[in-house]
C-alpha cells in the first residue's frame, strides 16, 4: 500500500474506523515519510453534519495534519447510497489531484467487507462481486480491510480518543445497515459465530480467482483487439472461442481501457455476455461511458461515435481530401486510347462525357437505391450488409454520385452510368487513396 514518502489524503467522516485510521497514519508518518492531507465530505444529508466537519477540523489541528471540507450535494433520484459513495470518491479524487496526494486512503474493516460480501451475495453478484471491497485499487488503499471494528474502537478507548457517530449508520432503510444490524447478527447468533471471517476468507478466495482470471484476459485481450480511434475491435469468433467468463473478461477491460467507469456488477457482465451470445444484440448499449455494439462478425467498443462522411464537390480533375476516413479521392482525366481498365476495387474508370454534373461525394442517405453496373436496382443498406461492412462504418463508405445518380460506392460497387466503350473520347478515372499520416485531422 506504501513504500515511504508519499502523500497520502486521508478521508475521514469522523468515524471511529476513520478517526482510527488518521491516528494510525499520523504515528506513522515521521518514520515512512508521509506527507499527510486530510479531507472531510459533507454530504449536507444530516442537520448535523456541520459538526462532524468542526470534530474533523479540530482532530486535524490536534494532530498537525491540514484538513480541508468539500460540501458537496447528492443527487436523490437513484439510489441515495449509491449516489453518495459517487459523488464522495469524486470529491477525493478531485482534492488528490489537488494536494498532489499518491495515494487516497479509505478507512474500511474486516467488518465493512463482510457486509459487502454478503450484501452482493443477497443480491445475487458473481465471482467478481463476491471479491468485495479490494485492499487496493489504483490509488485508493484501505489499511485497516483486515481489521475488525470492535478492536478499533477498543483501541480508540483505550488511547482515550473519541468520535462522532453517524446515525444514519443506524437507518434500516438502508441495506447496508439490515446487512450490518440485523442479518449478520442473525447468521452469528443461529449458524456460525465466525460468520464475519468466513466471508472475508471468501472474498480473499474470489479475489484470487479474480486476478487469475484478469491476468489470462489481458493476455487475450493484446491477442485478439484492434485498438482505434477511442475504439476497440475484436473478431465475435475469436471471442466465442474463448470460456464465457475469460470473454466477458476481455470485453471488461477493453472498456476500462477505454475508460468506462460503470460499476460491474451482474447485469454489467450479463450484457458483456449476450456480445458473444448467438443471436448477438441487434442494439448499441452502455456500459458507463463506452458503447458496445456487435455488427456481423465484429463487436466494438468505443467512447465516440465514427466520424460520419460529409458532403464534398469532387475536383476534376484533382484531389478531394476525405479526413474524417483517413483517404482522398483522386480524379484524373486521360484519353481513352490505350486506356486500360483497372481490376482493382480501389480504382474505378468512367465515360467522363457520360456523367451527369455536378459530381460531388458523401455518406449515404436512408432508403438509397443503386442502379449497379448491369442493371439490376439494389438498396444500399442491402449491399454494405452483404459486403460486411460494420453497422458504425456504414455512413463513412464514400458515395458518389453525379447529378442524382449514384455512380460508385467507393471500394465496393460501381453504378450503371457513365460505361466506358468504344465510343468513349475521355475517361474519368476516380481512385481512393490513404491520406498520408500528416494529413489527418489531430
Amino acid at each position: 500500500m506504501l513504500a515511504g514518502g508519499e502523500a497520502v489524503l486521508v478521508a475521514v467522516s469522523g468515524g471511529a474506523d476513520s478517526v482510527a485510521l488518521l491516528h494510525l497514519l499520523a504515528s506513522l508518518a515521521t518514520e515512512w515519510r508521509l506527507r499527510l492531507h486530510v479531507l472531510h465530505v459533507d454530504h449536507q444529508l444530516r442537520t448535523e453534519s456541520a459538526t462532524d466537519a468542526e470534530f474533523v477540523r479540530a482532530l486535524g489541528a490536534r494532530l498537525g495534519i491540514p484538513v480541508d471540507v468539500a460540501t458537496i450535494t447528492v443527487d436523490r433520484r437513484d439510489s441515495l447510497e449509491a449516489a453518495a459513495r459517487a459523488a464522495r470518491y469524486a470529491a477525493l479524487e478531485t482534492h488528490a489531484a489537488r494536494v498532489g496526494a499518491e495515494r487516497i486512503a479509505f478507512g474500511h474493516t474486516a467488518d465493512d467487507q463482510a457486509e459487502t460480501v454478503l450484501m452482493r451475495l443477497v443480491q445475487g453478484a458473481g465471482v467478481r462481486g463476491l471479491s468485495g471491497i479490494p485492499p487496493v485499487r489504483g490509488p485508493i488503499i484501505r489499511p485497516l480491510i483486515e481489521l475488525r471494528r470492535s478492536a478499533l474502537e477498543a483501541e480508540l478507548r483505550r488511547a482515550g480518543l473519541t468520535w462522532v457517530e453517524d446515525q444514519t449508520n443506524r437507518d434500516p432503510k438502508f441495506l447496508r445497515n439490515r446487512i450490518r444490524h440485523e442479518l449478520l447478527p442473525l447468521l452469528s447468533a443461529s449458524y456460525n459465530p465466525g460468520v464475519a471471517a468466513a466471508l472475508v476468507r471468501t472474498a480473499s478466495l474470489a479475489r484470487e480467482t479474480i486476478g487469475a482470471l484478469e491476468q489470462a484476459s489481458a493476455a487475450e485481450l493484446d491477442r485478439l483487439v484492434v485498438w482505434g480511434d477511442r475504439a476497440a475491435t475484436l473478431r465475435l469468433e475469436a471471442l466465442r472461442a474463448l470460456p464465457r467468463p475469460l470473454a466477458a473478461e476481455v470485453l471488461r477491460q477493453a472498456a476500462a481501457r477505454l475508460g468506462s467507469r460503470a460499476p460491474l456488477r451482474a447485469w454489467a457482465h450479463r450484457g458483456l455476455k449476450r456480445v458473444f451470445g448467438v443471436p448477438a444484440p441487434r442494439r448499441p448499449f452502455k456500459l458507463g461511458r463506452v458503447t458496445v455494439e456487435v455488427s456481423g462478425a465484429l463487436a466494438r467498443l468505443a467512447t465516440v461515435s465514427p466520424a460520419a462522411l460529409i458532403e464534398r464537390p469532387v475536383t476534376v480533375p484533382g484531389r478531394t481530401e476525405l479526413p474524417e476516413i483517413g483517404q482522398a479521392l483522386e480524379a484524373r482525366l486521360v484519353g481513352a486510347d490505350a486506356y486500360a481498365i483497372p481490376r482493382e476495387a480501389s480504382r474505378v474508370a468512367f465515360d467522363a462525357d457520360d456523367l451527369a454534373t455536378p459530381l460531388v461525394v458523401r455518406a449515404r442517405r436512408r432508403g438509397e437505391r443503386l442502379v449497379a453496373f448491369g442493371g439490376a436496382e439494389r438498396r444500399l443498406k442491402t449491399l454494405l450488409i452483404e459486403a460486411k461492412v460494420p453497422r458504425w462504418d456504414r455512413d463513412r463508405v464514400p458515395v458518389v454520385v453525379a447529378g442524382s445518380a449514384i455512380v460508385w460506392i467507393g471500394g465496393l460497387r460501381r453504378g450503371a452510368a457513365g460505361r466506358v466503350t468504344a465510343r468513349t473520347r475521355r475517361v474519368l478515372e476516380l481512385a481512393l487513396v490513404p491520406l498520408a499520416q500528416s494529413d489527418l485531422p489531430q
